[in-house]
């Protein structure tokens, strides 16, 4: 059996080196280089399987990582930018949502569906711009014998080409008319097909998704949906009747084959909070299925077939990131089994002032960025100086050392503070240009940081 990544995987990362993939997860995550370095030669490794021969391609196993570090450093981001890098179906779940087997709570085979789940959308997405213009102009036909009048027949004494090349005369001026927005407001009348039987949950022995094609088979016609006239104006029908083409182009058949095959060769399934499960043994209470969950997960991780309402996915090929503070437990405290299955670990440092300056600025989507391009939707100039945006910086630090350290993500609290009075009164400001500087940071946030209780609750 042939082993390949699907065309859009390739091309996007064929070409990228480990080090051009760190280059742009540097684009997006500050420091943290050895867990790019870990994440871009996991990525890179999947485009050196698919030039192996298909038998050795199929023994060979992704390597797995498990990233160990405080919240707020950077962990999540640099898996969801990877997947996007790699235009990859991606899914982040939480471990400690997931209870084991015999419990009530979702179960652990549910984040490979929500993966296949995601891989239909991706692939559906990408053939609707394939069929995009057909389905347009297919749509626009179905409206223009709308907006006409039926074909009348020919008359004996009439010239039928005649007749025929008026009657596309007529069609071609309503279509411009239709295109230039003149027709607008005309109202037609559209069969419109009703949403179709609404969506249970039933908790059974079986998952949902089977349940949902038992009903389906059982009870075909109970889920198709009626239809019925519905008045509409001309651009909403257009939109309607374009969905509709589009919907009869695509072969979802076709889709689910191709999403079913990319979620096996290149999903990316990160899993956070894994530290939340890696209970002690002995412990009682509310942790008693810690252990089990993990049990429950290690079949995923080491390579089973999940059964989806697409068909059966192996999991063998797809990429693992576990994610964890480990705080209070510790990597070796996951069951040995689950342990085997992450041989790649990487450690996340603390990020400290030097790393928020670059935070506030040198991302492409940066705090200062953001916050700027906010208030110029009201016409607000904002400036930041350099001593402003280094005085926030060691502000968040200084909360983060007397509080808990909850990283980057303590400037989100710091910048929503200080800007706190200009997003307020941001539409009735009559000076438009606003300077924040050291002073500015210094009154609005000295005082809470000083008072060490009010900071516990204000940042």
């Amino acid at each position: 059996m042939a082993i390949f990544l699907p065309e859009a995987t390739q091309t996007a990362t064929e070409s990228l080196t480990p080090k051009q993939i760190v280059s742009e997860l540097d684009k997006y995550v500050i420091g943290q280089a050895a867990a790019k370095r870990a994440v871009a030669i996991a990525l890179r490794n999947r485009m050196r399987r698919q030039k192996l021969a298909p038998d050795l391609a199929e023994e060979i196993a992704p390597k797995n990582i498990l990233m160990i570090g405080p919240t707020g450093v950077g962990k999540t981001e640099i898996a969801r930018r990877l997947a996007r890098l790699a235009q990859s179906p991606f899914v982040k779940v939480e471990a400690s949502k997931f209870t084991e087997v015999g419990y009530v709570g979702r179960d652990v085979e549910s984040m490979v569906r929500d993966l296949v789940e995601l891989g239909i959308d991706m692939v559906r997405a990408e053939r609707l711009e394939e069929v995009r213009s057909k389905a347009a102009m297919n749509a626009e036909d179905r409206l223009l014998d709308l907006l006409l009048p039926p074909t009348r027949p020919v008359a004996p004494d009439e010239d039928a080409a005649a007749v025929r090349d008026q009657q596309q005369r007529t069609r071609d001026r309503f279509r411009d008319q239709l295109r230039s927005g003149q027709l607008d407001n005309r109202v037609v009348e559209v069969e419109a097909r009703e949403k179709a039987f609404p969506s249970l949950e039933i908790i059974a022995g079986s998952s949902i998704e089977e349940v949902d094609i038992n009903l389906k088979d059982m009870l075909p016609g109970l889920f198709q949906g009626k239809t019925k006239k519905r008045r509409m104006k001309v651009p909403e029908a257009l939109e309607y009747l374009t969905q509709e083409e589009e919907s009869k182009l695509i072969d979802m058949d076709s889709v689910a084959r191709t999403a079913v095959e990319r979620v096996e060769q290149a999903g990316i399934i990160f899993i956070d909070e894994i530290d939340k499960i890696s209970g002690r043994e002995g412990s009682h209470g509310p942790d008693v299925s810690r252990e089990g969950v993990q049990r429950d997960i290690l079949p995923i991780v080491e390579g089973t077939t999940v059964n989806t309402k697409y068909g059966m996915v192996k999991t063998d090929h797809i990429l693992f990131i576990a994610a964890g503070a480990f705080h209070v437990s510790k990597p070796s405290d996951l069951i040995p089994e689950l342990q085997g299955r992450f041989p790649i670990r990487v450690e996340l440092e603390a990020l400290g002032r030097d790393e928020f300056v670059r935070i506030l600025t040198e991302p492409r989507s940066a705090l200062v960025k953001q916050y700027t391009a906010l208030m110029e939707t009201e016409g607000i100039s904002l400036t930041f100086t350099d001593g402003a945006i280094h005085q926030i910086a060691d502000f968040a630090t200084r909360v983060n050392e007397r509080t808990e350290n909850i990283g980057a993500r303590r400037l989100h609290t710091v910048m929503e503070k200080l800007l706190d009075e200009i997003s307020f009164e941001g539409p009735d400001l009559a000076n438009k240009q606003v300077t924040i500087d050291e002073d500015y940071v210094n009154k609005m946030l000295a005082d809470i940081v000083k008072n060490e209780d009010l900071s516990r609750y204000i940042l």
